[in-house]
């Protein structure tokens, strides 16, 4: 686990209010970006989530858990899962996914998770900033979708996973910022499993409690701000 700063120098990231034209320092594409470190380094969203989406890939294909946070804390701990990135917008639902197929829910996993996997990895980094729907959130909603086969034409189900993603979009900005990929891949979890069981009559498991161990990593920590900071009393 690393720090939430660069990949390359490790140094602070700078975000801006614009976007910026930047060489990504691994595959050396260039790209229209607002957020680059001190050292004006710059990683596009591809190579910084390329490691850390096979990594969730081949866990969910193989857990039989059905706890979706059991299963995103056994993700988080792999080095390439970093503090903050577009590698949750994948994580969450693929979790999700998994924990619903071994409650009992009727999807083809391996499917659902390539198609997870299709779609999160088209949501931006730093969506909870400049769009205002964080990609944990819309990882939910991309999550219903696969499960109800939704699209642009259903009806019924089109609402119900824009309800979804209100629900948690909503937990999620209750809590307040700045960001933390943790703290809102959690809070999206835990509303998703209290909406699936609503709604579709699918239990997931859940811990008693929700506990961060992650928070050293992060520079802008809430502290006991934060619903899942240890020792909170």
């Amino acid at each position: 686990m690393t720090s939430n700063g660069c990949l390359v120098c490790g140094q602070e990231l700078t975000y801006y209010d614009h976007d910026k034209e930047f060489e990504c320092q691994f595959c050396h594409k260039t790209f229209k970006a607002n957020v680059s470190c001190d050292q004006g380094h710059f990683v596009c969203d591809a190579c910084h989530s390329k490691q850390g989406i096979e990594a969730i890939i081949s866990y969910c294909k193989t857990s039989s858990s059905k706890d979706p946070i059991f299963i995103l804390n056994e993700i988080m701990v792999n080095p390439y899962i970093y503090m903050h990135g577009p590698e949750h917008h994948v994580m969450v639902g693929a979790a999700l996914l998994t924990a619903y197929y071994n409650a009992g829910g009727d999807i083809d996993l391996d499917k659902a998770i390539m198609e997870m996997y299709n779609r999160g990895s088209r949501y931006p980094g730093g969506s909870c900033g400049f769009w205002g729907t964080c990609g944990a959130a819309v990882s939910v909603g991309m999550f219903l979708s696969i499960i109800t086969k939704s699209t642009p034409l259903s009806t019924d189900s089109w609402g119900q996973i824009n309800m979804g993603t209100a629900k948690v979009l909503s937990d999620i900005g209750n809590i307040g910022g700045p960001r933390c990929c943790k703290r809102n891949s959690f809070t999206a979890a835990l509303g998703a499993v209290d909406f699936v069981k609503e709604n579709f009559n699918i239990e997931m498991d859940l811990p008693e409690e929700v506990r961060c161990k992650f928070y050293p990593y992060n520079r802008q920590c809430l502290g006991k701000r934060c619903p899942y900071f240890p020792n909170r009393d």
